[in-house]
């Protein structure tokens, strides 16, 4: 029986891991429902898929990498790079892969997990470190005839490469994060590109460019390495002034939008079409500079109107203009609160996650969660940025768990679970923080709202604020189970 049970292997269950065997617990393991490890970094696969953060900011602290080739890394860099840090930290030899978790179970009397797999195992664990990330299960839209479709469609999560889109009549919906990265991509080889937008995205240029291999070997000098994270990360953290203290500080990212806008997109109509009508912020903000350079090539067309319905052969929109395609393509993001709250997991007292947060997810610091002790998540709720690198966000929440785990150490308890008063009282806090800040402005609907219209995604603050209050676990805060 392991001491304890980490479920996926991305980026935060690679941190938890090489943290654990650095504090000196080694009893662990770590449960991958796929053949190989890297989570969203592992299944998105598709044209142009890159990181929206820069490389040297989106990465470990402790592992930094001067030997980045561009900014902004394209999929299979970061890849090459977790594997990389499972191998040097022994975190590979820890990991069973095929093995997806599909219910957690509190033993009173034990106290102790049930863990139940989907291949029939069952094992008992200590403590359970949810790392399964939020971006992981697709989202599709609820359209009319979609199943009708004839032609091959598919998730951008889930890029079906054996498709050839040369010269065929290929269909977008959806223009979040991962469509403006595949659709400047796919455009020049496509037929016919129709892309379909429900609401235009606020895009700001991307500063991306390769190092010279002269960059690289500078990187590689004592600490400079560390100075340009240190450059970056307090680039990316103030942009959070608009973020977390006043909205109508967003007004100099909307300036730089708008000229992004105007700069690339001559024709006045599309740019009407393009201008997004709500706050900018409180969706995410996009970065690219070949998105609206695509959308004004002669074989693509934006259709805002919305579909209507899907046929075997085609797609109707609103206006009742049939529009014939060959391959779909949905870039219609992921299933982001439901990520976990769709699980199986029972905690003390028989008491359902599903219960315990039937009037909407609630936890202390996204980490912990009143009636469930030694159930740890890891870019849990309100943990997620909208303008830094959450990996940062990872360590700050991997440090805590681990203090955890040492207060359990020297109180001898068997369980840790945080009261429940101090659990209401910091969510009070984070809704009165909430509720004035931009994701609630202008009756703004985004992937980060539950369906009360609750922002349950981003962290309202900065993240070296977050940092700070997650720096030592405060023992009164907790209920020790012996």
């Amino acid at each position: 029986m392991p001491g304890l049970a980490i479920i996926g292997s991305g980026f935060a269950g690679i941190g938890m891991a090489i943290k654990l065997k650095e504090a000196g617990f080694h009893d662990f393991v770590i449960l991958e429902k796929a053949a190989e490890l890297g989570g969203t970094w592992r299944d998105n696969t598709y044209p142009g898929c890159a990181c929206d953060v820069p490389s040297h900011m989106y990465s470990y602290s402790y592992e930094l990498n001067p030997d980045w080739s561009r900014m902004f890394s394209p999929q299979e860099e970061i890849w090459d790079y977790m594997r990389s840090c499972a191998d040097k930290y022994g975190v590979t030899q820890h990991i069973r892969y095929g093995k997806r978790v599909v219910a957690l179970e509190y033993d009173d009397a034990r106290r102790d997990w049930s863990v139940a797999t989907d291949d029939g195992e069952t094992f008992r664990t200590n403590a359970v470190v949810s790392a399964i990330g939020a971006l992981h299960i697709p989202k599709f839209p609820e359209i009319s005839g979609r199943e009708s479709f004839a032609g091959p469609a598919f998730h951008s999560a889930e890029w079906d490469h054996s498709i050839d889109l040369t010269g065929k009549r290929v269909a977008v919906i959806g223009t979040g994060a991962s469509a403006i990265q595949f659709v400047p991509q796919i455009a020049p080889v496509a037929g016919r590109l129709t892309v379909f937008q429900r609401t235009p995205p606020w895009i700001h240029p991307k500063p991306d460019f390769a190092f010279s291999r002269g960059a690289r070997r500078i990187l590689r000098a004592p600490g400079l390495a560390r100075t340009m994270r240190g450059a970056l990360y307090w680039a990316l953290e103030s942009r959070a002034l608009g973020f977390t203290v006043d909205p109508r500080l967003m007004k100099v990212h909307e300036k730089l939008a708008r000229r992004h806008l105007e700069a690339q997109v001559p024709d006045p109509a599309l740019r009407r079409r393009l201008t997004p009508d709500y706050l900018i912020g409180c969706k995410r903000i996009l970065i690219s500079s070949d998105y609206y350079p695509a959308l004004n090539r002669d074989n693509v067309e934006l259709v805002t109107d919305e579909i209507a319905e899907i046929r075997p052969y085609s797609i109707v929109d609103a206006a009742g203009v049939e529009h014939e395609v060959d391959v779909i393509v949905y870039g219609t993001g992921f299933k982001v609160v439901d990520a976990i709250q769709d699980q199986h997991i029972v905690g003390r007292g028989g008491l359902k996650l599903q219960d315990a947060w039937q009037d909407g997810i609630e936890t202390y610091y996204g980490i912990t969660t009143a009636g469930f002790p030694n159930l740890f998540f890891l870019l849990g709720p309100n943990t997620g940025l909208g303008h830094n690198s959450v990996v940062f966000m990872i360590e700050s929440q991997v440090r805590y768990v681990i203090d955890c785990l040492r207060l359990l150490s020297r109180t001898q308890a068997r369980a840790v679970e945080v009261k429940p008063g101090v659990q209401q009282a910091f969510g009070r806090r984070l809704r009165e923080r909430l509720d004035p800040l931009v994701w609630n402005a202008g009756g703004c609907t985004s992937w980060y709202l539950d369906e009360h219209g609750v922002n349950r995604t981003i962290w309202p603050g900065f993240t070296f604020e977050y940092w700070a209050r997650t720096r030592r676990v405060k023992p009164e805060a907790y209920e020790l189970i012996y």
